[in-house]
């Protein structure tokens, strides 16, 4: 099913449309509903990006705080190589122009004003630098046979990580520490620091070795590589 352009509606994009000469910035979108329930809504932005960006994958979640509501999308996969502060800002300005076609915002800075039906977010997410660190090719490649989900039931306090390759300066390389406790986000180590879980797409096991990608635009292939010591 295809949504119906609202009303009345702006053809143009929100980054397409400028304030006025008094400031006053005026935009509503072609597939604004009024009172929209945030659920809907963050369905329907979650379907039309896919429709949109038919070669990328989003992640789609929701906030509600005291000023207002928010939608985030987290890019997970592009073939848009996004490593360019310029790329990368051009590619979030493409998909908030998508998710704000489900909005309104009237806003004029000169008066401090703001109103909008709900503030959207876009993120680059660590699996997007996963994914184009394994596009490009990856250095220490692990083989996933123990998934993320096996390795968080396997893995106990009592169990020791020994870091043997990280990005270059890390002050731990080398280093092999105990766990002293396992949570459901992350792993408790001797030294009072932690270990976060990753997303499953960042994560590879192969019984002995754990690899997790830590990319960022400064470094995709970026990663920690640990060796299991079992207890």
């Amino acid at each position: 099913m295809t949504d119906a352009p609202a009303p009345g509606a702006s053809v143009r994009l929100y980054s397409q449309t400028d304030h006025d000469e008094r400031g006053n910035f005026h935009y509503e979108g072609d597939l604004y509903r009024a009172g929209e329930a945030l659920t809907s809504l963050a369905a329907r932005i979650e379907h039309n990006l896919a429709q949109h960006f038919a070669e990328a994958t989003f992640t789609i979640r929701t906030e509600k705080f005291s000023g207002g509501r928010k939608v985030i999308a987290e890019v997970l996969d592009t073939p848009t190589v996004l490593t360019g502060r310029d790329a990368q800002n051009a590619f979030i300005v493409e998909v908030r122009d998508q998710m704000e076609r489900f909005g309104f915002t009237r806003t004029n800075p000169l008066q401090d004003f703001w109103s909008c039906s709900f503030y959207c977010e876009v993120r680059i997410g660590q699996a997007y630098w996963a994914a184009l660190a394994k596009r490009q090719g990856i250095r220490n490649p692990v083989d996933t046979v123990i998934s993320l989900a096996a390795f968080k039931k396997r893995i106990k306090a009592g169990d020791r990580l020994k870091l043997v390759d990280a990005p270059a300066g890390h002050r731990l390389l080398g280093t092999t520490r105990e766990i002293t406790k396992v949570r459901s986000g992350d792993l408790i180590l001797e030294g009072r620091s932690y270990l976060s879980f990753p997303r499953a797409s960042a994560f590879a096991c192969d019984g002995r070795l754990v690899r997790i990608a830590i990319g960022s635009e400064y470094g995709p292939d970026d990663h920690l590589l640990y060796e299991w010591q079992a207890a």
